[in-house]
């Protein structure tokens, strides 16, 4: 069995073959998917598929890109979003100083103000961090023992993952473990324990190597679990068993 604990299925690229999707996820041994929200409507979105499908789960949050959208009445929505039986997390929240399409002000006030969210809710959070490993630390120490969750896609370097990990957080790799050049992440996949790791697709982007130019999607995952059961001199069962018991911890899935 594996848990892909980072995808987007409301994305209109599965619109023509979202029920086809589950079904070869399930097929390659998927078992469990966690829909991540961005926007509002992409959060309704999420809990509308997971209401309709066993095995899948929903999270809320407003994404960096979207943080000019925030506000008070965003919030609420959210609030009333997360009530939902499926809902598992609050994300993905964070900062993008890569391609900053919202100002960073408004990113840094709406990734606050759902940490504090995700503290009221119980939940724990998905962070995005695209070229703000300091700012995102920041945040992460401010929150320290009141706020814990996962760094998606993370892409930082053995140094950034101890302090995540060290702040309560899970390191979640994606496609770009198995690119030949990703040394650095080569390096924190032999390093990080597999108490501590989570595997993702973030579909519908970052393929993997072998996928490499066409739509991700869940099916793909095996792809990562082997890369970094090769990367740590593991059996793919091995990783499969404890990302897997990881990621039903981390997002209490049933």
């Amino acid at each position: 069995m594996l848990v892909d604990s980072h995808a987007h299925l409301q994305w209109a690229s599965f619109d023509e073959d979202r029920e086809e999707v589950v079904r070869r996820a399930r097929e390659a041994g998927v078992e469990y998917i966690v829909n991540i929200g961005f926007d509002v409507d992409g959060c309704r979105d999420g809990v509308e598929l997971a209401e309709r499908h066993e095995g899948l789960f929903a999270t809320v949050g407003i994404h960096p890109h979207n943080a000019s959208q925030f506000s008070d009445h965003v919030l609420d929505e959210l609030m009333a979003l997360a009530e939902h039986a499926k809902v598992v997390a609050v994300g993905e929240i964070g900062l993008d100083y890569y391609r900053d399409l919202s100002p960073r002000e408004a990113q840094k006030k709406a990734f606050e103000a759902q940490m504090l969210l995700a503290e009221e809710l119980e939940l724990p959070v998905v962070i995005h961090d695209r070229d703000a490993h300091r700012d995102i630390l920041e945040v992460l120490s401010q929150f320290r023992g009141r706020v814990e969750g996962v760094m998606h896609c993370f892409s930082g370097g053995r140094e950034m993952a101890e302090q995540c990990i060290d702040a309560g957080f899970d390191i979640s790799l994606a496609g770009p473990v198995t690119f030949q050049n990703a040394r650095r992440l080569h390096e924190v996949a032999c390093w990080v324990g597999l108490d501590k790791l989570l595997l993702e697709t973030d579909s519908p982007w970052l393929a993997p190597q072998e996928m490499r130019g066409k739509r991700n999607e869940p099916a793909y995952l095996p792809f990562i679990a082997k890369k970094i059961a090769d990367l740590k001199g593991l059996s793919f069962d091995a990783v499969a068993e404890a990302t897997t018991e990881n990621a039903r911890e981390r997002f209490q899935l049933e």
